[in-house]
């Protein structure tokens, strides 16, 4: 009995192992006849004779793969890569095998018996998301995303920003969830191009959207970077630590540790060259125009996202920032005036601002089954500045000097800004019936408490001099609701309605006291309550809201409609000095509508037409004098109405897969009624205000009144094409636009019109990971016209060209150079700058894989670094300079941190793009 029992035990453990018995497939795959490895190629294991797939995955950096668990029999191995012939071998699985290198050949097509090697794609167009294939980008092996995105047609860096498709780009996601919130650099900073196997940019709708499936019309321009799949398991990042002349330092690292779902990214910086986020890149000065100032900052942030379960997403992220300031600037305003003698204002600033920055952001999605989810995203954000700032500035006429103002100011501010969304949508067992209920809080503060002394002196018609000594409070606080409900049902096969309705509140209440310091007691000062400088505020803004909507919707076209019908109540009360109540009611009917035409599989465009109220906001109602320049006067306006404002735009899109030639093109026109504008009220003598103050002559006041009139027009095209011959790609683009912007000068209406004209072109290589360039400059031509002075009037030119080149020159040794060109004419004297800012540097690859570089670089090597801007307004127009950081020499290490898992399976692949 005892045997038998040992035999069924060996059949039921011993049997079942021995035909479970399994091994491993492992190769290399290379480009034929060449020593190119190719990563991400993908590897298919298929049944013999019937070609059922039974296992895959995708090949790691050095093209090696290794499949698992491979029973025993005859198989099809399948490789393939885009831009490559397929490869097929038979196998036969008795024992681990190690196949060895499998070399690709490049597709070839045959044209008239002349042979051409097929050319990768670098994308394609798929509805109003375009695509793009990372590997057809050629960047440095160190590369960060943001090396990689610029290469893409139709993106370029402007100002600072990052602009696709003619628009800023708000947010990253990282393989769709959220990654650093809206802080786009740092997102695109914190991942190297490597690890990216492709890019989408899209507009991503709201939340509600998304959740009820009825467009809403809110947009955000989205880059999505989907990375390998054999990328998404390890721990990889980059440090660098540099030292240089003048005590210039810098310390960074980030670190992404990805396990599949789970990704935490750390990053940190400590730096005195003006770097304000951290940057992998080797030439971090080349990220952003000159900052101005000279600045001090220390980071700390952490994102987080995870997958808790199979129905919990969690994403959120967190920021640390201080930073000190020390900025010199000076600036010339001519000033709109009802005379051809103008009035100009001329100022010479200094400052020193210390600030600590905390901000936080979550996104929790739980889908509770398939009809069911809830979304919650808080939000949370805080500031403590210090602030020691002084200017002097003096205004002058066709009659000679008009006033002048010397100020010190001394200043501790502290905002905060706390926000909670939360959605709830159910979906019917009836496909388009949805319901969604949402709730949004909001809590704001304000506290300011500053110190501040004046020497003002009026030349005309007698001169006279004013000293001031103050302490100046602002408490404000404020806190907002709103909650919604939208229902969807299905019309017809191809129709959907929506009904929505909502209702909301914002409460604001702000006090501003002004002391006059009698003595000179700082630890135990005598204050005296100015009432003509203080005034305590309360504004409360009630809206219902009700909107009918239709959608209808076929293969190529999308139309829908909506009309919306709002009742807002703008209730005003000011407690102090003088009691008073001001309360309106504002009816809008605020229509939209939107068409989307699929013209082909690569080819689409949309218009759509928008309205929107815009309430004014607490600063520009509560009527109280803002005297921190006395020549220059500020208040509210508590009679401000609600602006209007109508939007058409239009977006066109087209991207062959076939030769690679996209177009872009954006237009938007606005018009805007009661648009918040500023009147300027110029004392030509002395003129006693409400309360008792007096406005020297010379002197002005800014109030904010509502005019009509306000218009904008702006528009942007972008044409790509890669040049084969030189393995580059050219991307030309332009645009143009005119704005038209009301104002009050003492009264009289006038009209402040701009135009731009604007080019670009730009040259990236595509070569090999050895050798990276850039080339691009960018034209712009503007003309200025003031209806009411036409002495204002004029034009100003320019143009901003750049070099970035990256060479492996031999050996490991590195040579950088960073060369950005800025030409502006037409300024005002002493504004035009021809500049050339220079930086460079040469390094030496070290350790295994060339993991780490020493380099010695120079920021600035001509020493021409400056910062010239102008600034068109509908009261002046400005041109101002600021102090920049100077030449410095610096010696600094970077290790780039790489280890990754083997690739994921096929699986995770498929899933990973089919969502």
């Amino acid at each position: 009995m005892k045997s038998y029992l040992y035999l069924f035990l060996f059949f039921l453990f011993a049997v079942p192992n021995l035909s479970a018995q399994t091994y491993s497939v492992k190769g290399r795959v290379k480009q034929a006849g060449t020593e190119i490895t190719i990563p991400n190629a993908t590897i298919l294991l298929q049944n013999l004779p019937d070609s059922i797939q039974v296992d895959g995955m995708i090949s790691d950096l050095d093209g090696e793969f290794e499949i698992t668990n491979v029973k025993n029999g005859e198989y099809l191995l399948k490789i393939q890569y885009l831009g490559y012939e397929n490869l097929y071998r038979s196998i036969n699985v008795t024992q681990d095998m190690d196949i060895g290198v499998l070399g690709l050949k490049e597709e070839a097509t045959a044209l008239d018996e002349v042979t051409i090697s097929a050319r990768r794609s670098q994308g394609e167009q798929k509805g109003d998301t375009t695509l793009y294939n990372a590997d057809a980008f050629k960047t440095m092996k160190d590369a960060s995303a943001q090396t990689l995105i610029e290469k893409l047609p139709g993106v370029i860096s402007q100002d600072g920003s990052l602009q696709a498709q003619g628009e800023a780009i708000t947010q990253v996601l990282v393989d769709g969830k959220p990654f650093f919130g809206g802080d786009v650099r740092t997102a695109l900073q914190n991942l190297p191009a490597e690890v990216i196997q492709g890019v989408e940019i899209f507009d991503q709708k709201s939340d509600k959207a998304l959740l009820s499936g009825f467009d809403d019309g809110e947009r955000m321009k989205t880059i999505n970077i989907i990375t390998k799949p054999n990328r998404r398991k390890g721990i990889f990042g980059k440090a660098t630590a540099g030292f240089g002349t003048d005590d210039r330092y810098l310390a960074g690292a980030s670190i992404n540790s990805f396990n599949e779902d789970q990704r935490i990214t750390v990053t940190g910086l400590s730096n005195n060259i003006n770097v304000l986020d951290y940057s992998s890149d080797a030439n971090i000065q080349s990220n952003n125009r000159p900052q101005n100032g000279i600045v001090n900052t220390n980071i700390l942030g952490i994102n987080y996202s995870d997958n808790w379960g199979e129905k919990i997403k969690i994403s959120g992220s967190y920021q640390y920032n201080h930073r000190k300031n020390t900025n010199e600037s000076s600036l010339i305003r001519e000033y709109v005036t009802s005379a051809n003698s103008g009035q100009i204002y001329t100022e010479d600033s200094r400052e020193t601002r210390t600030r600590q920055d905390h901000r936080f952001d979550m996104r929790l999605e739980y889908n509770i089954n398939e009809n069911n989810r809830i979304l919650y995203r808080p939000r949370f954000s805080a500031s403590f500045e210090n602030e020691n700032s002084g200017f002097f500035g003096e205004s002058v006429n066709a009659e000679g000097p008009l006033n002048q103002t010397e100020n010190i100011r001394t200043a501790e501010n502290e905002d905060y800004d706390m926000f909670h969304r939360l959605f709830y949508s159910h979906k019917f067992s009836k496909e388009g019936r949805t319901i969604t209920l949402s709730a949004n809080t909001g809590s704001h503060g304000n506290n300011d408490n500053a110190l501040r002394t004046a020497t003002n002196i009026y030349f005309q018609p007698n001169e006279r001099s004013e000293i001031i000594n103050q302490n100046i409070t602002r408490d404000r606080n404020g806190y907002d609701w709103e909650t919604g409900i939208s229902y969807t049902e299905p019309l017809g096969k191809n129709g959907q309605m929506e009904l929505e309705y909502e209702v909301g509140n914002r409460f604001n209440d702000s006090d501003q006291l002004t002391f006059d310091i009698l003595n000179d007691d700082i630890s135990n000062p005598n204050l005296e309550l100015d009432t003509a400088l203080s005034n305590s505020f309360e504004s409360k803004y009630l809206r219902h809201e009700v909107e009918l909507g239709y959608q209808y919707q076929l293969e190529k076209l999308k139309f829908q409609a909506e009309l919306q019908y709002q009742n807002a109540n703008l209730n005003n009360d000011q407690l102090f000095p003088a009691v008073g109540t001001i309360d309106r009611t504002f009816e809008s009917f605020m229509p939209t509508i939107r068409f989307d035409y699929t013209i082909s599989p690569t080819t689409n465009f949309e218009i759509d037409y928008d309205t929107d109220v815009d309430a004014p906001s607490v600063g520009q109602l509560q009527n109280v004098i803002d005297n921190s320049n006395p020549l220059q006067l500020r208040t509210g306006n508590p009679n401000l109405d609600q602006s209007y404002s109508n939007r058409i735009r239009f977006r066109f899109r087209s991207n062959n897969p076939e030769n690679d030639r996209s177009w872009f093109v954006f237009a938007q026109y606005n018009l805007t009624e009661n648009a918040v504008s500023n009147s300027t009220f110029t004392a030509e003598e002395a003129t006693e205000l409400p309360g008792g103050i007096i406005l020297e002559k010379g002197s002005q006041l800014f109030r904010p009144v509502n005019l009509d009139g306000y218009k904008d027009f702006r528009s942007w095209v972008s044409y790509g094409i890669p040049l084969d011959f030189v393995k580059s790609n050219f991307n030309i683009n332009g645009g143009f636009s005119n704005t038209k912007r009301p104002g009050m000068v003492n009264n009289q209406i006038s009209f402040n019109n701009s135009q731009r004209i604007s080019t670009g072109i730009s040259l990236s290589s595509n070569i090999s990971d050895q050798v990276d360039f850039n080339i691009s400059t960018r034209f712009s031509f503007n003309n200025v016209e003031n209806t009411l002075n036409e002495s204002l009037n004029n034009n100003f030119y320019n143009q901003r060209s750049r070099l970035n080149l990256s060479w492996i020159i031999w050996e490991g040794f590195v040579y950088r150079l960073d060369v950005n060109h800025q030409l502006n004419s037409g300024l005002s004297e002493g504004f035009d700058a021809n500049v050339v800012l220079m930086n460079m540097s040469l390094g030496k690859k070290v350790f295994a894989n060339q993991r780490g570089e020493i380099s010695l670089s120079v920021y600035d090597l001509l020493g021409q670094n400056r910062s010239v801007y102008r600034n068109v307004t509908d009261a002046f127009v400005e041109d101002g300079q600021n102090n920049v950081m100077q030449r410095y020499f610096m010696l600094s290490f970077t290790y780039n941190i790489r280890h990754f898992n083997k690739g994921t399976d096929m699986d995770d692949y498929n899933e990973l793009y089919n969502n």
